[in-house]
């Protein structure tokens, strides 16, 4: 039997609570990153200095580790500027009473059955009643940055919350919902308009909702308030006059409770953005019909 005697002889208590301090430092500075863009940017840049460093170990490329030894010092330097708005959200945090005892990982356990349920029944009362909304669900990509510039609710996700918010006479009604797992996250958030050329007849609401997922992996829905319409956004493309069954169903791809495949996924959206509306209308019908009201109030509100 293998023995490994010399390992107790070089770990001491000393040594153990040193490796516990450096665990605990990466622990806390992954559960600062959680939930944000930054985290896909730490990935990216973790992959590719392993890649380096490996590549420049293994071929013995001495001009490309004095360039690492080099850009070290600058490196240390840079992290603190760039996650600067990640690192004051995380002090702030840990002044909180009993922070530091929560988990980030309880925040990411989806219930993505009833998170679908409640979406889609809000969505298809929305759209009786015309009321205007814009809900974006997170996905790997964290949107904390944008919800923390909207209301934080932290609410339990449900289907008369959802009507509640985007009723006309709310004071949240005119941003998005930012949906984590089965919790409402955030509301009244303000969403990066999408830079391509579409449609000059889509409002703010529907550039919002394609901003974001060029952006990140989120899902947004939105609903027109002139029409009803309902529009799914993915992946930097706009899917428009979705009936419940479809929403739903795409929801579940989307969410991975179904796998329905890339192509029969993309089938079901195109089908919906070619059949017609509830009302007998087109699809085209929507975006010949000028800005929403919903439109003008919320660029109103933004200029103002």
């Amino acid at each position: 039997m293998l023995e490994l005697p010399w390992i107790f002889t070089r770990i001491d208590l000393r040594a153990i609570v040193d490796i516990l301090s450096v665990a605990l430092i990466f622990y806390w500075l992954l559960w600062v990153i959680q939930g944000t863009r930054a985290a896909q940017l730490v990935r990216g840049l973790a992959i590719l200095i392993i890649a380096v460093v490996g590549a420049a170990n293994l071929f013995q490329l001495q001009a490309l580790n004095w360039l690492l030894r080099q850009a070290l010092p600058a490196l240390i330097i840079a992290i603190p500027v760039v996650f600067q708005p990640e690192l004051r959200r995380a002090l702030e945090r840990l002044g909180h009473t009993g922070a530091w005892l929560r988990t980030p990982l309880s925040s990411h356990e989806m219930q993505t059955e009833e998170t679908i349920d409640e979406v889609t029944r809000a969505v298809l009362q929305l759209s009786r009643l015309r009321y205007g909304a814009l809900i974006v669900i997170e996905r790997e990509t964290g949107l904390q940055d944008y919800a923390d510039r909207g209301i934080p609710l932290d609410a339990t996700l449900t289907q008369q919350l959802l009507v509640n918010i985007f009723f006309p006479n709310s004071p949240l009604h005119d941003g998005a919902v930012i949906i984590r797992g089965n919790r409402i996250l955030a509301a009244g958030c303000v969403l990066p308009l999408s830079e391509n050329l579409l449609d000059p007849q889509l409002g703010t609401r529907h550039r919002a909702g394609l901003g974001i997922t060029e952006e990140s992996d989120a899902i947004a829905i939105i609903v027109s308030e002139e029409t009803g319409h309902i529009s799914l956004a993915v992946n930097g493309r706009l899917y428009r006059n979705l009936d419940a069954e479809r929403l739903r169903r795409a929801l579940r791809a989307l969410l991975h409770v179904e796998r329905p495949g890339r192509r029969r996924l993309a089938e079901l959206l195109d089908r919906s953005t070619r059949s017609t509306s509830p009302d007998g209308e087109s699809p085209a019908k929507e975006s010949e019909s000028g800005p929403t009201r919903e439109d003008a109030r919320a660029s109103a509100s933004r200029l103002g």
